[in-house]
């Protein structure tokens, strides 16, 4: 849709994200906004651009808007807006969230795909990790305890969610920025609707719709375009 807009479209996976591992034992995790720079870096280099629009979705959708308070009145000059969606920016709280009962079949089928590339990551670095015991983890405090907090330098999953959740860096974002979360989603605790920061924030602002579940934003309009795209090419476009 951005490209039918007007604009070139750099899109990339997190770590490990694009059909094979990455060669260093770290993962990706939901704070990984040295990465997000360094494609930012990378795309600032080609000297093609004078203006970069940043969108992020979920855990792309943190890292964006971590990274965005975390430079504040430093972000390069060239970026200019943001939109993100689904955001669960208060990693502790969302993670509980999708430890309750209800949301009991989106754990497992997100544990089963962290033990495939905990299962890589081990046949390449056998002195760093392991699968043993695997069975006993049974939500993401357990995982982010063994696993994240281990290979990323944080002292456990508490420290981890702290350090990584974008709701603690909102205050200092200093460039237009929109996140829109569904008040359906299923994964957003109640504190990943920060309505207070948005009320009296300059830059930062927040869209919170009935329906659309976690990224599920499909409603098409006659070109086909999902409902996202359409109000990310809107907010962008508006400023």
């Amino acid at each position: 849709a951005l490209n039918k807009h007007g604009w070139d479209v750099a899109a990339w996976n997190f770590r490990g994200c694009s059909g094979e591992p990455n060669r260093l034992p770290q993962f990706y995790h939901s704070g990984s906004s040295d990465d997000l720079e360094t494609v930012i870096n990378h795309i600032r280099g080609l000297g093609k651009y004078e203006k970069i629009d940043l969108v992020g979705f979920s855990m792309g959708g943190n890292i964006t808007l971590k990274y965005l308070g975390e430079k504040s009145g430093e972000v390069p000059q060239e970026i200019g807006r943001a939109v993100a969606f689904s955001v669960p920016c208060d990693l502790k709280n969302s993670s509980y969230k999708l430890d309750k009962l209800g949301n009991a079949l989106y754990m497992r089928r997100f544990l089963r795909s962290l033990r495939v590339k905990i299962r890589q990551k081990a046949a390449l670095f056998p002195d760093k990790l392991n699968d043993d015991g695997y069975r006993k983890i049974k939500n993401f405090k357990h995982f982010d305890d063994r696993y994240t907090a281990k290979l990323h330098g944080f002292r456990d999953a508490e420290d981890y969610w702290q350090q990584c959740s974008s709701l603690y860096y909102l205050k200092e974002i200093r460039i237009p920025a929109l996140l829109v979360s569904a008040r359906d989603d299923p994964f957003l605790s109640l504190e990943c609707y920060p309505y207070k920061i948005a009320n009296r924030h300059e830059y930062f602002f927040l869209e919170t719709p009935k329906h659309g579940g976690h990224v599920g934003f499909v409603q098409f309009n006659s070109s086909g375009i999902y409902w996202s795209e359409q109000r990310a090419i809107q907010f962008l476009n508006h400023y």
